[in-house]
């Protein structure tokens, strides 16, 4: 491709609204172009990307014996009221009325759709297992769209869905697409983590995240620096840190603690370490309010909260008046002694003793409290995130904390479509039974924003060879006035090209210093620049992206050089 032929359009200044490097980077390379909230038009040069990342995940799902088919973006409404789901994802669904006043919603997902097919073209447990799955575009209505193409409400997303008679063959090939997906990633060139996943609002009773690690990720993904444990930080195991409960030794005391509202204020007013304390917050319970308590230095885990049986659905935090009627003080206040509702405690604060806390009075703590002599607890669960430091749960090292970017999600959902939905077939003794369901997502636009924030440098992208629009770049210098350039540029281009490579040749009328400062922003991997000088000396220059150091390679030699460090 010469770029005279090409629509190559990139920009010196990031826009104000960029706030992450990938969206930056997208934005000047002109890889995609903004027309609205959360929505994005790809140019050729993005499109070529995005059809690569496509062509990996497309042939590693075929390998692994799924079978490719397309489902309608736009979808009844009454195939979510059969699940009962439009409350789980709410205000995401966009909802459309056609001429006839029928309700539809654009599809954030394709659980209902493939169930509503498979139930009518799969009866026999001799066509099971099956694997579905499609390439396709999804909206979901972000409340806050951001950072570019990693959080657009309009997204292109694999999704495959299995059916099985038992649990044991969902197991299968579960196991299967987490194969699958390293491979995938793996061929992509990436760097990537499999965790352990909350379902949220997909469902079902196990799920695995993969994570591209880089700086930038929002998810905190917890590991064991010694063994194979791995987990999103809402689904890490977090282990008592206290072995046993200590005999008290102190009594209780009740302290003035004026204006001291935070764990921050109360542990430097009286001298303590976080530790010591432990913080008590009322949620709204399904039979009334419940406190929740963690030590003072650990954090909710809202995730887990939400599980809990005696916690209504969604979690809501009393506000403050509701605190004020219940515990008779604001919420700096709150404690354990004489509270009139159940309290679970995490299972370090189980453990606890001598501790500080809340006196349910305004402007008052109370220091040695102790469980059984003092106040009572209902339940210990895990309801903290787990923390750097913490012991590994499989009991092998400790954890170690980084983060992730989720690019793909795998689900073991059971029946929970199945029987809601009625798609059954019958067994081998002639009964009726409801399908076991997998469902296994990869976002597909999503992953060229990923590989970006895990790849770059201060000039630009670098990406990693799979996924490169062009495999080599032709940088010729004067290309338009020195016939000796245009004619090597255009000779070692038609020999590439001729070989099977992706290459682009810039013949813009560009001065050099702009030429190659487009191409560190472009990122492709393998640059070749072409000058009089170094021609007259025998040479070419050849640069590698990620290194950036000027080889010179002999002009004669500069083909075979490339066919052995290019990855065709």
């Amino acid at each position: 491709m010469r770029t005279s032929q090409y629509h190559l359009v990139t920009r010196k200044e990031t826009p104000q609204d960029a706030e992450i490097i990938s969206h930056q980077l997208m934005i000047r390379a002109g890889m995609v172009r903004k027309i609205g909230a959360g929505l994005y038009t790809w140019s050729p040069l993005g499109f070529r990307v995005l059809r690569k990342v496509e062509a990996i995940i497309r042939e590693e799902m075929n390998a692994s014996g799924a079978l490719e088919m397309l489902m309608p973006a736009v979808q009844p409404k009454e195939l979510w009221e059969e699940t009962g789901r439009i409350e789980d994802f709410g205000g995401q669904l966009l909802a459309m009325t056609d001429r006839a006043e029928r309700d539809y919603f654009f599809g954030p997902t394709h659980e209902e759709v493939m169930t509503e097919f498979v139930r009518d073209e799969v009866t026999s447990y001799k066509q099971l297992p099956i694997n579905f799955y499609q390439i396709q575009t999804k909206f979901r209505d972000e409340i806050r769209p951001r950072f570019g193409v990693m959080r657009s409400r309009e997204f292109i997303m694999k999704d495959a869905y299995s059916f099985h008679l038992t649990a044991e063959s969902l197991e299968e090939t579960y196991r299967l697409m987490e194969q699958t997906y390293t491979k995938i990633l793996s061929r992509m060139g990436l760097k990537f983590r499999c965790v352990l996943a909350d379902s949220g609002a997909i469902g079902g009773s196990g799920s695995q995240e993969f994570h591209v690690i880089a700086d930038s990720g929002e998810d905190a993904i917890m590991y064991s620096d010694d063994g194979d444990y791995a987990a999103n930080i809402e689904k890490c195991e977090a282990v008592s840190l206290l072995s046993a409960r200590a005999e008290p030794e102190n009594e209780l005391t009740e302290v003035a603690t004026p204006d001291q509202k935070t764990i921050e204020q109360v542990t430097e007013f009286l001298g303590v370490n976080a530790d010591q304390m432990v913080k008590t917050l009322l949620v709204e319970g399904v039979e009334g309010p419940v406190a929740l308590v963690v030590r003072g230095d650990h954090h909710l885990s809202e995730v887990k909260a939400a599980h809990l049986s005696e916690v209504a659905t969604p979690l809501r935090f009393l506000d403050d008046k509701e605190v004020q009627e219940l515990a008779g003080c604001d919420v700096g206040s709150i404690g354990v002694k004489d509270l009139n509702c159940p309290i679970i405690v995490d299972l370090t604060v189980a453990n606890m003793s001598d501790f500080i806390c809340g006196a349910n009075k305004e402007g008052y703590h109370l220091t040695g409290v102790n469980w059984q002599r003092d106040a009572e607890f209902q339940q210990q669960a895990d309801i903290r995130e787990a923390q750097a430091g913490d012991p590994s749960p499989d009991g092998q090292g400790i954890l170690k904390q980084a983060r992730g970017i989720e690019v793909g999600h795998i689900f073991q959902l059971g029946d929970k479509y199945s029987k809601a939905m009625n798609a059954v077939v019958l067994d081998e003794n002639g009964r009726s039974q409801a399908l076991q369901m997998g469902c296994y997502g990869m976002g597909v636009s999503r992953l060229v924003a990923a590989a970006i924030e895990q790849s770059h440098d201060d000039n630009g992208i670098i990406w990693p060879s799979a996924l490169a629009p062009f495999q080599v770049a032709l940088l010729p210098m004067n290309y338009q006035k020195s016939v000796q350039v245009k004619r090597t540029a255009d000779e070692l281009y038609e020999k590439l090209t001729k070989a099977g490579y992706e290459v682009i040749l810039d013949d813009r009328k560009v001065r050099p210093g702009f030429m190659l400062s487009d191409f560190e922003l472009l990122g492709i991997p393998h640059q070749v620049i072409i000058g009089d000088r170094s021609l007259d000396e025998g040479f070419v220059e050849y640069r590698h992206r990620q290194k950036m150091e000027k080889q010179k390679i002999e002009h004669a030699k500069i083909f075979d050089f490339l066919t052995q460090h290019t990855n065709l």
